[in-house]
C-alpha cells in the first residue's frame, strides 16, 4: 500500500469513536497509525495510505460519528516524518537548533509539521497530539538556526486557516539535557 496520505478523524464521543475506527478500517484499504481517547474526552483517529482509500474511509468515520465528529482532515503527499513522528519521537545526533509550535488542537500541529519539514532542511524530533496535555498539541524539529527558523514561519503560516497557534519558540544551541527532556 501507498502511504502518501494521511487522514484524522477527531470526535467528542469515545464511544462513537471506538465505533468509527472499526468501520474506517472496513471500508477501505488504510493503516492504522493510532485510535485513542485522551484529553478532554475525546477521540482521535489517524489513519494512512493512498488518498481515495483514506477519502473513503475519514467519510465512513464520519457517517458513523454524526453529531459526535469534531473535526476531520485529509493532508495528501504527507511527509514521511510526519507519519514517523506521531506520538514518537526521534533523537538527532547534532542539534544546533530546535523550534518548537504549540496549538489548541491536534490538527494543528499535523498540519504545522508537514508544512516545516517540505520548507526547510529540519528533522522531526516530536509530534506529541493532545494526551496528557489537555487537547493541546505540539511539534518539535531540528536543524541549522536558519532551517529552523524558516520551517516554523512555514508551520505557523500553513496551519493559520485550520487551527489556532498558542505559541513558538525557536533555540539556538539548546543543552543536550533539554533535547533528552523532549524525547525521554
Amino acid at each position: 500500500m501507498a502511504i502518501d496520505t494521511l487522514g484524522f478523524l477527531e470526535l467528542n464521543s469515545i464511544a462513537k469513536g471506538i465505533e468509527a475506527v472499526d468501520y474506517m478500517l472496513k471500508a477501505a484499504d488504510c493503516e492504522l497509525i493510532s485510535a485513542k481517547a485522551s484529553c478532554p474526552g475525546k477521540y482521535y483517529i489517524l489513519i494512512s495510505g493512498r488518498v481515495d482509500s483514506i477519502s473513503q474511509s475519514i467519510e465512513e468515520g464520519a457517517r458513523i460519528g454524526g453529531m459526535h465528529v469534531v473535526g476531520k482532515l485529509i493532508i495528501p503527499r504527507i511527509d514521511p516524518q510526519v507519519i514517523r513522528a506521531i506520538n514518537m519521537t526521534h533523537v538527532p545526533e547534532n542539534t544546533k537548533a530546535i523550534g518548537a509550535i504549540e496549538y489548541y488542537s491536534a490538527a494543528g500541529s499535523i498540519i504545522a509539521a508537514d508544512f516545516a519539514v517540505k520548507a526547510a532542511n529540519v528533522d522531526l524530533i516530536s509530534l506529541q497530539l493532545a494526551t496528557g496535555i489537555a487537547g493541546k498539541s505540539f511539534v518539535v524539529l531540528t536543524g541549522d538556526v536558519d532551517a529552523v527558523k524558516a520551517a516554523v514561519e512555514a508551520g505557523i503560516e500553513g496551519a493559520k486557516d485550520e487551527a489556532m497557534i498558542i505559541n513558538h519558540i525557536v533555540l539556538p544551541n539548546p543543552r543536550k539535557e533539554l533535547i533528552h527532556s523532549l524525547v525521554f
